[in-house]
């Protein structure tokens, strides 16, 4: 039987995520009895003290155990803290030695979702890939420059520890341990009765660009904003450079600094994000979005699009248009 600790943190926590962690993991119990086979998840809220972990105010949730009488588990599973990063962590710095005693005794450890900011600050996650909330991203980067963040995968698993990627797609990471620990009919079985789709492992269909202007260079903001209200033109580095006043390799470093793309990168970005909205409305035909967005290949257009969305046009079309559940 795997033990598995589902924290508890002090602060505002996602209920969503305890409960459907617990949830999921309890259902595979439920359906392994009723096969004649033994549980498989002996399932704790573990918590630091008597405090409990709350939602808004809204609601509470109270833990069974405190870390200190858990000396030993297999699975340790992090939910989203929605506290500032700095409050969150200094509310629950107590879980810190534990995390590592636990996962040095060979523990896995999840997080889900923001909780990502929680796990990196343990140092566990150096130099592994690692998921997070696509919104947070920029901040995780700035914050946590040695975890490899790859943003777009809905699930990241190394050395015995798993991210998933924002709010919902927790689901997904669960469905993926219950496949390890339980077999992949288990899973299927389970993502079946939650109605989960156990095949989706990208956040980038859901990310909505905005553009990376939480940094403080000016001249960067200058050109971002050049960028946005000429998307359809072909602006070339050197013009953009020119108009911030920077010479053409200052102007690339610092931009992508500052943004965490290239200036072609941004451009394509701002281009689709554009396109994305069109298609969302429902009122146009692909090449009739490719022209608005600034392309006149439709192959490009198509590549592009796939590149940040990891759909093509006319699928994402036809997925996110506002008569697709026929209203």
């Amino acid at each position: 039987m795997k033990h598995v600790s589902i924290l508890v943190p002090q602060g505002t926590i996602s209920v969503v995520n305890v409960a459907g962690t617990y949830q999921m993991l309890s259902w595979v119990n439920e359906f392994l009895e009723q096969s004649g086979s033994e549980h498989l998840f002996d399932i704790h809220l573990v918590g630091l003290d008597d405090r409990a972990g709350t939602h808004k105010g809204l609601f509470s949730v109270h833990h069974q155990l405190t870390i200190d009488e858990v000396p030993k588990t297999d699975l340790i599973i992090i939910p989203a803290i929605h506290e500032s990063y700095a409050q969150s962590l200094e509310d629950n710095r107590p879980f810190i030695p534990w995390l590592h005693d636990r996962y040095n005794e060979g523990a896995e450890i999840a997080s889900l979702c923001i909780s990502s900011f929680f796990l990196a600050s343990t140092g566990l996650l150096d130099g592994k890939p690692c998921s997070t909330h696509w919104q947070s991203a920029p901040m995780f980067r700035e914050l946590f420059p040695d975890v490899i963040l790859t943003d777009e995968r809905i699930v990241t698993d190394a050395g015995g520890i798993y991210t998933s990627g924002g709010a919902y797609a927790f689901t997904n990471l669960i469905i993926y341990l219950i496949e390890k620990f339980a077999g992949r009919e288990v899973a299927i079985l389970a993502a079946k009765g939650f109605m989960i789709d156990i095949d989706r492992n990208s956040q980038s269909p859901f990310m909505i660009f905005k553009g990376q202007k939480e940094h403080q260079d000016e001249s960067v903001l200058k050109a971002q904003e050049l960028i946005e209200q000429n998307y359809t033109d072909k602006i070339s580095v050197e013009e953009l450079s020119n108009a911030v006043a920077l010479n053409r390799r200052t102007f690339e470093r610092r931009f992508k600094k500052a943004t965490s793309n290239t200036v072609l990168e941004y451009h394509q970005r701002v281009k689709i994000e554009a396109a994305k909205k069109e298609f969302e409305k429902g009122r146009k035909t692909v090449n009739e979005v490719m022209f608005d967005a600034g392309y006149s290949d439709p192959k490009a257009f198509r590549e592009v699009f796939k590149k940040y969305t990891e759909m093509t046009p006319f699928d994402y079309m036809v997925k996110y248009k506002r008569d697709a559940y026929g209203a």
